[in-house]
Parts: structure tokens; sequence; C-alpha cells
């Protein structure tokens, strides 16, 4: 994705996450782990949960008696995302709306449960039904059916830069002319299994056993969905009424190469003041990220903070750590209306993303 394309416009926010469900930007609040109630332990869990809510209540008419969690939440996301962006999909040609999602572990505790099934009762005794919903394609699949969608659906899932490449790819979508509209999800649930595994990995702070530390070493692990709507710049502005939050002016991710060179040639010579770490499971402060962010734009450049619930989505926070950027930008000294959106891994993988701020 080039500076030369026509930018694409963020005119919508909705998310489910420890905070709840919510329309537009998350409020600045503090936010603590929660004991894990879901599931019986040895002893107490905690992680950043999403307190129990009912679907319908947030969205009229939504079914999910037989959706896991992660399509519920899909669902709500993209429902509060369309209403803040001021969206009549009845004046669309739903042809022309994608949607793009990308998750790490897909409807995990639907996909958890069909294989103890299985474990415990045969293969042939395991439940047809569940089974289409354990698919990492479910949760998109349904927000195209719920919504009545039938452009491009798309979903896509890497290790350390899921919600970028999904950002990216509806960019490119949109830019392509494929789609006027575009739905972005990221999210994952938390699970018995998973969150297991975080133990037996090794990669959970002490925070998540103790109320007593914090987060230090390790990550508390967390849940929930983010979606954004994206718009391409000639239909913003036919719509007086849009909301611009962000425009994406360019952007590339790679699992390798020189970072430095490849963001400064997508910078223009035009070195960003303000950062937003997308997140690679550290504190933006010690990770690579800020690392490479001083390499690109100085020492003064300002690197957004980040929440340890963002941090916890298991690389796949990128979207909410976007959100809570924006929604904190009457705290950051704003120099220059350019912004890189930026996360990094080892083996010099990046996925870089420039931003132009209202």
């Amino acid at each position: 994705m080039t500076p030369d394309s026509p930018p694409v416009t963020i005119t919508g926010i909705g998310s489910v996450s420890p905070y709840g469900p919510i329309a537009g930007l998350i409020p600045k609040a503090p936010l603590e782990p929660a004991t894990i109630a879901a599931w019986m332990t040895d002893a107490p869990r905690r992680a950043f949960i999403v307190p129990p809510f009912r679907p319908a209540d947030v969205v009229p008419g939504v079914k999910t008696r037989r959706l896991d969690r992660l399509s519920a939440w899909a669902l709500v996301a993209s429902s509060l995302a369309i209403k803040d962006a001021g969206i009549d999909l009845t004046q669309l040609d739903r042809a022309r709306v994608a949607v793009v999602f990308t998750t790490a572990f897909g409807c995990i505790e639907l996909t958890e449960a069909f294989y103890l099934s299985a474990a415990a009762n045969g293969w042939n005794g395991t439940d047809p039904i569940t089974f289409p919903e354990t698919l990492a394609s479910a949760p998109a699949s349904h927000v195209s059916m719920f919504h009545g969608l039938r452009g491009p659906n798309i979903t896509v899932s890497n290790k350390y830069f899921a919600g970028e490449s999904a950002i990216l790819q509806a960019a490119c979508v949109i830019r392509q002319a494929q789609a006027d509209v575009a739905i972005v999800l990221a999210g994952d649930a938390l699970a018995r299994s998973l969150y297991a595994w975080y133990e037996q990995a090794d990669l959970l702070s002490p925070a998540c056993y103790d109320s007593k530390h914090v987060e230090t070493d390790g990550f508390i692990p967390s849940e929930g969905v983010a979606a954004l709507i994206m718009e391409s710049s000639s239909r913003v502005k036919g719509r007086s009424e849009a909301r611009t939050y962000a425009r994406i002016i360019s952007g590339r991710w790679a699992a390798g190469g020189h970072p430095v060179e490849t963001i400064q040639q997508m910078l223009r010579g035009s070195l960003p003041r303000l950062a937003i770490c997308s997140g690679d499971g550290e504190p933006c402060a010690v990770s690579p990220t800020a690392s490479l962010v001083r390499e690109i734009a100085g020492g003064d450049c300002f690197i957004t903070p980040s929440q340890a619930f963002a941090r916890g989505l298991a690389g796949n926070g990128a979207l909410f750590h976007l959100i809570l950027a924006l929604g904190n930008l009457a705290c950051i000294p704003r120099l220059h209306e350019q912004a890189l959106f930026l996360g990094t891994a080892r083996d010099n993988g990046f996925a870089g993303i420039v931003l132009e701020l209202p």
C-alpha cells in the first residue's frame, strides 16, 4: 500500500471488551483483571474477562444460542461500529460491503467442547451441529449473514500482526474498488485449554495469581472483539455526517527485511511525532517497537502507552491499541498530524501503517 493511493477513512468503532459492549471510543478508565469463574481451577486465576451480557439487549434481533462467544461478540461489535459510523445498510449495495476478520485461535470454546466430546465419546459421539462453529472463519460468516452482506469475506491470521494485516487487507480491497465499505474485526475469547497452555508455557504474569502483584514479567490474558468501519475517501466526502477517526495513508507488513528503511520510504521524509504501538506482548516502553520508533523518528517522538488488556490478546490486540490511542489523543502532545501505527516482532518482522489524524 503506497502513499500514492487514495486514503481510506476509519469512520466507525465498536467493541466488546472487558469494558463491555461500546459504540465509539473506549472511555479512559482504570481496569483490573477479574477472577475467572467460567471454569474450575485449583486456585484463583485472573484475566481480563468480558463481563456477561445478553447480545439481544444490545443488538435487537440477534440470535446467538448456538454460537461461540467469539461469533456473538463479532455480531455485537460490528453492529455497534455500523451504528457509530452512521451507516444505513438499507441504502447501500450490500455486495460492495466487505468483512475482514482476524483471530489467533478462532472459536476456541466450541472447538474445545468438540474435541473433548470426541475424546470422551469417540468421533461418532460428537455433535455435528457444533463442528461448523469450530471454523476460524465462522464469525466473519455470521457477520455477513446477519447484516445481509455479499461483498468479499476474508479471515486472516498472522502470529504477530493479525490486526494490522486485517486493516491493510481491508484498505487494499477498498482501494482496488472491490468494496466501498469494509468491516474490520479482530479478537479472541479465553477458554480453559488456552489459559492452561499459557501456564504450561510459563508466559503468565504473577498478577494472574495474586492481586497484590503488578504485571511485570509475562502478561495477563484477555478477550474481546474490536471492530472498525473503513470507507473509501470518495464515499466519505459524500456523507456530510461522516466522522473521521483517522485516514490510512500507506502501510506494509513483512516477516523480515529492513523495517527502518522501508518505513522511512513510507513516511517520505515526514517524520511522525506520534507513534502508536500496536503491541507485541510487552509494555511499549521496553518493546522492540519503541526502539524501532526512536531509530526512525528520533528520541522526541511520543509513543502512546499501552494497556494491559490489549497486550493480553496474544498478539491480536492491535485494533484495541489503535482505538485506545485514538481515545487518548487529547492527552497526547500532537505536534504533527501524521502518526505511525507500528508493531514489530523477532526475526526483524514488522507491520507499519501511516495514519493521518483529524
